[in-house]
């Protein structure tokens, strides 16, 4: 039964968010397909090693990582299970909590990384911001935070 109170989208609004639900379905189908071809990683593999890059001693938590990576822990030992196979990166437990994992971005990953990085970046550099302009990217950042914030309320870590 409809709900005479709901606040129906406006034609503008459903342009826009049909706009968005494409941008959000298409996009990581194709970074993820580039990532693969180019370098032989999923794009969530990607984002973990780049993560871990970003992290001081390249090491991050696994329940951080897992955040970070808008993964599930189950999902993220398995990728950590297949990354630390070749040799990308190291668990032990954590020494200050026994409950909690580190992960540790190894050289040979950080290597692999810098290797697989410039064709990442012209990917999302020709997908992303050369169609936009410069005030563009500087709006989509703001738009970005503004929605990423509204859904962390929704759903706070």
């Amino acid at each position: 039964m409809a709900d005479d109170e709901t606040p129906w989208l406006s034609d503008e609004e459903m342009a826009a968010w049909m706009a968005l639900v494409g941008l959000v379905v298409r996009l990581p189908a194709t970074l993820d397909r580039q990532l693969q071809q180019d370098s032989g990683v999923t794009h969530f593999e990607y984002q973990v090693l780049a993560g871990l890059s970003d992290a001081p001693d390249h090491t991050m938590r696994m329940s951080t990582l897992a955040t970070f990576t808008e993964g599930q822990l189950p999902r993220l030992s398995q990728v950590a299970a297949r990354l630390e196979k070749r040799g990308w990166l190291v668990r032990r437990p954590d020494p200050t909590d026994g409950r909690s994992t580190l992960a540790t971005l190894t050289d040979e990953g950080m290597a692999f990384l810098l290797e697989a990085a410039p064709g990442h970046v012209r990917t999302v550099r020709r997908l992303v911001f050369d169609p936009l302009t410069k005030a563009q990217v500087r709006q989509l950042g703001d738009i970005g935070r503004r929605i990423g914030s509204a859904v962390h309320d929704e759903n706070p870590c």
